[in-house]
């Protein structure tokens, strides 16, 4: 994990009742913090984690408000001097046949972050982003990459301000709400059988686990501008599948073969993710654990090509350890 030290801060997540954050509470917590607080609009997902960090309830806040409200956002960041902005529609057929309001919440609700974190002279703002981004071919990814481009923007307009912008490009989190080891494990239990749109789809993923040791790592290392990339595995969604049939089953001692419905791509869904542009590749610099991608403000030309590992998926035994290891199923 990162040596950086919150001890002392004050901590604002927004979008902070979800998987990640759920876990990057429980990680921050740890380092003693003056005060987190969590920004939502989930009145019931507030109530549920305040219950789960009873222990902890001098140290939280829960905030109701909206990303779309920007002088709520401006009073929620009053004394702030961390601000990880993880909320967004982020379910692609969601956003598909509702597009605007996923610009709303996705666009201009990060306009407003960035405009209240000017106003409240915020240390970092750390940006969630997705590898949908990439050469996008549905609304949500539109949507994140012109996000990525105004923060990156943001450093480089903000003036006197001293506040740090940059971005996290995540690939898809597994056993997050929404995500399709949930959805697979309800299928398993309640119809026995499975739906997958494609079994040889590739998808970036990374563990709950993955993700939050990105988040503090790319919030420590940040200077202004950057969108940085874990290096992420790759996993083919039938060997998912394959392996959460026989973990369900034999957990739940079920005996009957699980049918595998094949029903193909979803609207705007892609049959394969990518980590970076060609573009970005020649200007993306490589660490061991992940690629930062400097902003395209940056006027630095003395950069080298960086190429990605092939797109070979990891084993199935290591999925399947994974699982088990972090609990996916509990």
């Amino acid at each position: 994990m990162p040596d950086y030290n919150y001890q002392g801060k004050k901590i604002l997540i927004i979008g902070g009742t979800g998987t990640i954050g759920n876990h990057l509470v429980r990680r921050l917590i740890e380092d003693e913090p003056d005060v987190i607080r969590i920004f939502s609009r989930d009145e019931h997902k507030q109530y549920e984690m305040a219950i789960e960090f009873q222990a902890y309830s001098r140290k939280l806040r829960f905030l109701i408000g909206d990303v779309r409200d920007q002088k709520r956002l401006s009073r929620a960041m009053e004394g702030i001097d961390y601000v990880f902005h993880l909320a967004a529609m982020k379910h692609v057929p969601s956003c598909e046949y509702n597009p605007f309001e996923a610009v709303q919440t996705n666009v201009i609700g990060t306009q407003n972050v960035i405009q209240a974190a000017l106003e409240n002279n915020v240390t970092k703002v750390l940006f969630t982003s997705t590898d949908k981004a990439i050469s996008p071919t549905n609304t949500y990814g539109a949507t994140k990459l012109t996000a990525e481009r105004l923060i990156s923007a943001a450093e480089y307009q903000k003036g006197s301000k001293t506040t740090v912008f940059s971005s996290v490009r995540f690939g898809n989190v597994m056993g997050s709400r929404g995500s399709v080891i949930p959805l697979f494990k309800k299928q398993i239990l309640e119809q026995g059988k499975i739906t997958v749109t494609d079994l040889d789809m590739l998808r970036y993923m990374m563990t709950p686990l993955q993700a939050i040791d990105l988040i503090l790592k790319a919030n420590e290392r940040a200077s202004g501008g950057e969108v940085f990339v874990l290096k992420m595995p790759v996993i083919r969604i039938g060997d998912l599948a394959e392996v959460l049939i026989d973990q369900i089953s034999e957990r739940y001692h079920i005996r009957q073969k699980i049918e595998l419905s094949i029903i193909g791509l979803r609207p705007g869904e892609k049959r394969y993710e990518e980590l970076m542009t060609t573009d970005e590749q020649y200007i993306a610099e490589e660490h061991e654990d992940m690629y930062v991608i400097p902003s395209l403000y940056n006027k630095k030309n003395d950069y080298t090509h960086t190429a990605l590992p092939d797109m070979k998926p990891i084993s199935k035994s290591l999925v399947a350890e994974w699982i088990q290891k972090e609990k996916l199923l509990d």
